[in-house]
């Protein structure tokens, strides 16, 4: 099938950005998105043009890298995927498909559709892990934690930090990703002993770095590739008050 894509283009951070338009012949429907920008920028590369800068890594839904906005969409139309699982037969031929980075003040575009989402790495740093000895494996396994715990934290453990939340939230909000983490921490025995503190820290420094605040548009958990439940967030509003109201130190 044919396809005009419509990419934005930008040299730099601090460079003026602007929608290219190419047109692309014979795009199989079998191919996933990723594999049809490889296929642009062979085009592009044998016409001696500059190929389109994107993150990519595992290409299995896994890593979070391959972050676009596909005509408006984070990670393009499909529920529950990411770009590198999209393929193409969920296009029709003739279309016109508007390529784009994520757009927030936390994460700056580097170049391309590659932004630099740093952010998420120290909003961790804060307060994303825990300081008990947790033994070895054996031992870890050994430690009885709640089924119901247990499939909580895992379904929070499954974000994978792409940041479509932020992307796709109008205020550019983290408190998704954020709560997902805390989350998962908060429903293990092995993340009590820091809970109140992660709480505080982690939501602090999502404050400092820029995210904006959440006003329950639930386009986060509409976005999300893993479906991440904004119950989260009700779970991290409860810590980070009653944090708050104890007088922990972040």
């Amino acid at each position: 099938m044919k396809l005009t894509l419509k990419v934005w283009r930008q040299a730099g951070p601090d460079a003026k950005g602007r929608l290219e338009t190419y047109e692309l012949d014979n795009v199989s429907t079998h191919m996933s998105f990723l594999e049809m920008m490889d296929v642009l920028n062979t085009k592009l590369e044998i016409e001696g043009k500059e190929p389109v800068a994107f993150d990519h890594d595992c290409r299995e839904g896994i890593c979070g890298m391959c972050s676009m906005m596909i005509n408006g969409e984070a990670h393009g139309p499909e529920e529950g995927t990411t770009v590198c699982q999209l393929h193409m037969r969920h296009f029709k031929d003739g279309d016109t498909v508007v390529v784009e980075p994520w757009r927030a003040r936390a994460f700056p575009v580097l170049r391309d559709l590659v932004v630099d989402r740093a952010a998420f790495d120290r909003i961790i740093e804060a307060g994303g892990f825990i300081s008990a000895n947790t033994g070895s494996a054996q031992d870890a396994n050994a430690l009885p934690v709640p089924k119901h715990d247990a499939d909580l934290a895992m379904d929070a453990a499954a974000c994978i930090g792409c940041g479509a939340c932020v992307a796709t939230c109008k205020n550019a909000s983290a408190m998704l990703f954020v709560s997902a983490k805390i989350s998962h921490l908060a429903h293990l025995p092995q993340g009590q002993a820091e809970r109140s503190r992660r709480a505080l820290a982690m939501v602090n420094q999502m404050d400092r770095l820029g995210f904006g605040n959440c006003t329950n548009t639930y386009d986060c958990e509409a976005a999300c590739p893993k479906e991440i439940k904004i119950t989260n967030i009700a779970l991290m509003n409860s810590d980070y008050l009653k944090a708050s109201l104890c007088g922990k130190d972040d």
